[in-house]
């Protein structure tokens, strides 16, 4: 969508009107003015042709969706006090006592294959409190915590009134209380009463890019200012039982909070960082087996929590699939599409029908940046694998779940800071947003950047950028000096 589709309504109604005008009162001689009416009354259908174009072109121009830009984002950083690292998950574990010696040797072993580094951060509670496990209150501490302070670093840096936001979305999976969290904002920040609000529940890692959708939707039908914010509850979301596929969430899932600026203005884009370009949501969930890919069920012993099953990888993939499948006609360069369509036809002259369905386009002809979720290590993998994509596409995904780890839905954003920690975003360039969710869905935002990238005072990788990105064998060494203390211990 052309971000200055206001100044092009404008534009053609204006030269429509100017050549109206010159017709009328130029010196046309009498004779030829005489000659077009007569020609126009003695064909009524080229008057009828003339007149529903124009009718057609000016319902066009009046009704065409507002281009959409992104303003600004902020992602949360908790205190210093919250880090988690190994030594504290496995002592947390160990302290309620819930699961047995075999559960917490097996936690010990999926954190150390997690990727995840020492500085991601836990909840609140498990800093301030003598409480095994959480009370409903501690989830609300770190709901606030994470969405007010995102959002008032959001607002305060783009200077805009919360009294101009028309539009509040909110998202978090496994935690939805009452009044909801869009309210929470709403009543904090003072908004005005005709603020339209969403709250999206049970989405999975995919609703941030599925609340920017959303958000198009509405935003493209009138001006104005739409906040997203995306969260995610660990508090009540541990899992105290012995299940390992449901012990896994407690080994990679952290604290993050990010807040966007979203406007259909055409007045802001001078100042917004990106324009969105296109978004695509794909539901998988009428498969069995994507359905129950990672579900939130009671164990045995009706302890809840979310089971990540064996399926999970091979659905990711089959989703995935499905879904670029979808999206690449549309984003892809026609020379790429026309070399993706002879390799397939050469597979399946060839009689391997096998590779040539697994084969993909190559994306990186479409987008120069790709913020993709990462559910995990094993997720970063398949997703490199299956897309064909090398080392340095998906480190910005290895990087962020080693620093943060899984922050669910608003993990997308703290790619997009790291991308712009490093100044790598040119003004031009398409960025890439994918990220999976439970059901089974997928969702991609593709945006435009509209100039360079700089890194904000609060972006979450100011202090740390210079570290990163870390190499496999830097991560393998810290594991190997952790197991090495830990026996000495």
């Amino acid at each position: 969508m052309s971000s200055t589709g206001s100044r092009w309504r404008f534009a053609v109604v204006f030269l429509l009107s100017v050549i109206a005008f010159t017709f009328i009162s130029s010196p046309l001689s009498l004779q030829f003015k005489q000659l077009l009416l007569l020609l126009l009354s003695r064909h009524p259908l080229l008057l009828c042709l003339i007149w529903c174009s124009l009718v057609s072109l000016a319902a066009f121009l009046i009704r065409r969706p507002l281009p959409v830009f992104l303003v600004d984002y902020s992602c949360h950083k908790p205190d210093a006090d919250y880090r988690s690292s190994y030594e504290l998950c496995e002592y947390f574990g160990h302290r309620n006592q819930s699961h047995s010696l075999e559960s917490e040797e097996f936690m010990r072993a999926i954190f150390s294959k997690s990727g995840l580094g020492d500085e991601t951060y836990a909840p609140p509670f498990i800093f301030h409190s003598d409480e095994l496990r959480a009370k409903f209150q501690c989830a609300i501490q770190e709901a606030e915590e994470g969405m007010f302070g995102a959002v008032q670093h959001l607002l305060a840096k783009t200077d805009v009134h919360p009294s101009q936001i028309g539009l509040v979305i909110t998202a978090c999976s496994m935690f939805t209380p009452a009044p909801s969290f869009s309210s929470m904002l709403v009543r904090r920040f003072g908004m005005p009463e005709g603020v339209k609000t969403f709250n999206l529940s049970g989405m999975g890692c995919s609703a941030g890019t599925v609340a920017f959708d959303l958000a198009a939707k509405v935003l493209r039908k009138r001006k104005g200012y739409g906040l997203i914010v995306v969260t995610e509850s660990i508090s009540l979301n541990l899992y105290f039982g012995d299940n390992r596929h449901m012990l896994v969430t407690n080994c990679i899932f952290r604290v993050g909070t990010a807040a966007a600026l979203m406007s259909s203005d055409p007045a802001v884009r001078p100042r917004a960082k990106m324009e969105m370009v296109q978004s695509l949501r794909t539901h998988h969930g009428a498969d069995d087996a994507a359905y129950n890919a990672a579900i939130q069920m009671e164990d045995e012993d009706g302890q809840v929590g979310v089971a990540l099953t064996k399926d999970l990888i091979r659905v990711a993939g089959a989703g995935l699939r499905s879904h670029i499948t979808t999206i690449a006609p549309s984003v892809l360069p026609v020379a790429e599409m026309l070399r993706y369509a002879c390799r397939v036809a050469r597979l399946y002259l060839g009689d391997d029908q096998k590779a040539a369905k697994a084969h993909v386009p190559d994306f990186k002809s479409a987008f120069e940046h790709m913020c993709i979720h990462a559910g995990g290590k094993a997720v970063i993998d398949a997703v490199r694998r299956l897309m064909r994509l090398e080392e340095e596409v998906v480190e910005p995904a290895r990087m962020c779940l080693h620093r943060f780890g899984n922050t669910s839905s608003s993990f997308v954003f703290y790619e997009l800071a790291y991308f712009e920690a490093k100044k790598r975003i040119k003004k031009g360039d398409r960025v890439w947003m994918l990220a999976f969710g439970t059901g089974f869905k997928a969702c991609s935002v593709v945006w435009r950047a509209l100039r360079d990238s700089t890194m904000d005072s609060d972006n979450p990788w100011a202090l740390c950028i210079h570290r990163y990105p870390l190499y496999p064998t830097t991560t393998k060494l810290q594991v190997a000096i952790h197991n090495e203390v830990k026996k000495k211990i």
